[in-house]
């Protein structure tokens, strides 16, 4: 059984939406979750037996098919880089608390309100970051300020970038410090 089934579909007006499902082996549910791509998500558990999951997980996919939802092809998805400047080139103990703490806050923030996934971090030339494959770049760039604010995770040194999924080193600035002018791995 795949571990996540992720769609989505825009609706008359433009707007994207998403619905996602998967069965959580640790509560033995099934769970949905559902909304507007950029906004925090309805979610629905139902508890199951593991043997009935892969059932409740196909009907999942046949209906999002038969309501028009489907995948987004990553080649149709846009890199946003979450990029943090750092006082040494490798970086300390610290910047490695930073990163797993700022990847939790992120894969949750994302996740929740179907803007796409947390990939990859590094660090790079004395700096951190963190590739996040999104649906929606303007979305997934307002929702990580608020997620790193939210999460009091040093937003003075935060920048973020973006780039098509097929040119994932031609970024371009989204957020940055004051005078920032370009964007750089």
């Amino acid at each position: 059984m795949s571990g996540i089934i992720r769609v989505y579909r825009r609706d008359e007006d433009k707007v994207l939406h998403f619905r996602e499902a998967w069965f959580d082996e640790d509560y033995s549910q099934f769970v949905m979750n559902h909304g507007v791509v950029g906004h925090q998500s309805s979610t629905d558990e139902t508890d199951v037996a593991a043997d009935a999951a892969e059932g409740l997980m196909d009907a999942f996919a046949v209906q999002c098919a038969e309501d028009g939802y489907a995948e987004i092809p990553d080649d149709q998805q846009h890199w946003v880089v979450a990029q943090y400047a750092l006082k040494t080139k490798v970086g300390t103990d610290r910047d490695r608390y930073l990163e797993e703490k700022a990847k939790d806050a992120l894969i949750s923030h994302l996740a929740w309100r179907g803007l796409g996934i947390v990939d990859r971090s590094e660090f790079s030339d004395g700096k951190l970051n963190i590739f996040c494959l999104c649906p929606d770049v303007n979305k997934a760039v307002n929702a990580i300020k608020v997620c790193i604010r939210t999460e009091d995770l040093d937003f003075t040194k935060l920048s973020i970038g973006s780039a098509t999924y097929g040119e994932p080193t031609v970024l371009k600035l989204k957020h940055g410090p004051k005078n920032a002018t370009r964007f750089a791995l």
